[in-house]
């Protein structure tokens, strides 16, 4: 298959300095770089085909393969996506609740990674899943997938992507609000040492802080609007709960509702600066159908 190259201009560069050391100092990942070594011709030097230990000066080119990973070893899935927004470098999806992001043993021919890889494989048939933000099996919205090495690289550097999630809370608090929980999350093992589905608050977790703002109180139940720092694994689910206050449906940290099948959670406002571009892309999709049955007038 032909390989894509994007060209980086060599500006700055230190005395004797050599292209891995250059790619470096740009914030380029080690697992790329590592990647590059692979095969003869993932990176060129002035047109050239070259080592990743090739001296650079200032204004040569170094042309790399935006792609070096080999194809993802999963399931592909024939599952309709929702595409919200896609170009060369990202694909923006909007992912219904029931649908895991990842496979998994008991969702090894329905999830939203081989449904992505189903999609792509027509275009691409080496794709590489990256799936930059994940959502628990049970939320719903927009998840963010990157189409080569070098927009994940970017993506994935702190305060490139904000995520606006929605949820339905148990219990009623003030209207205009704004709470802050900033409280460690821990991950769970069992006698074996595999990590357990479930998450705990402890002093020995990892720092984790949510900010939360009510919007509307219904009758026994809230709709808030949530940000997170950090993005630990079932954050805002933890967090809630943690104030009386637990997602409604969520049967790990609360317990089931009569008023929904699953865990009232949805991200539904993304922004990102583009890889290639530089520009932010802000995307927002309407709230799912049994949301607007809770929070109509």
């Amino acid at each position: 298959m032909e390989i894509k190259y994007k060209d980086v201009l060599v500006k700055n560069s230190k005395q004797k300095q050599t292209i891995y050391s250059y790619l470096k100092m740009n914030n380029y990942s080690e697992n790329y770089l590592k990647n590059l070594r692979k095969e003869l011709g993932y990176i060129k030097l002035n047109g050239e085909n070259c080592f990743i230990n090739a001296i650079v000066k200032d204004d040569d080119i170094i042309s790399i393969n935006v792609n070096p990973n080999t194809k993802t070893s999963i399931y592909s899935c024939i599952i309709p996506l929702n595409i919200v927004y896609e170009d060369d470098d990202v694909l923006v999806v909007d992912k219904p609740s029931g649908m895991p992001t990842m496979p998994s043993k008991s969702h090894f021919a329905f999830n939203l990674s081989g449904a992505v890889l189903g999609y792509m494989e027509k275009k691409d048939c080496n794709f590489v899943v990256r799936i930059i933000n994940r959502l628990d099996k049970e939320a719903s919205g927009l998840v963010l997938v990157a189409k080569n090495s070098l927009s994940s690289n970017f993506l994935n550097q702190e305060n490139n992507i904000c995520k606006t999630y929605f949820a339905l809370c148990e219990g009623n608090l003030p209207v205009d609000k704004s709470i802050i929980i900033d409280k460690k999350i821990e991950t769970l093992k069992n006698k074996e040492g595999f990590n357990c589905q479930k998450r705990a608050i402890t002093s020995k977790g990892k720092s984790a802080k949510t900010h939360v703002n009510v919007i509307k109180n219904y009758n026994g139940y809230c709709l808030v609007k949530i940000k997170l720092e950090h993005g630990r694994t079932h954050q805002i689910r933890i967090h809630m709960s943690s104030i009386g206050h637990a997602l409604l449906g969520d049967s790990l940290y609360g317990c089931k509702s009569q008023l929904i099948s699953h865990t009232a959670l949805v991200c539904k406002e993304l922004s990102f600066i583009h890889p290639s571009t530089k520009q932010e892309i802000s995307l927002c999709v309407p709230f799912p159908n049994d949301f607007i049955n809770l929070i109509r007038d």
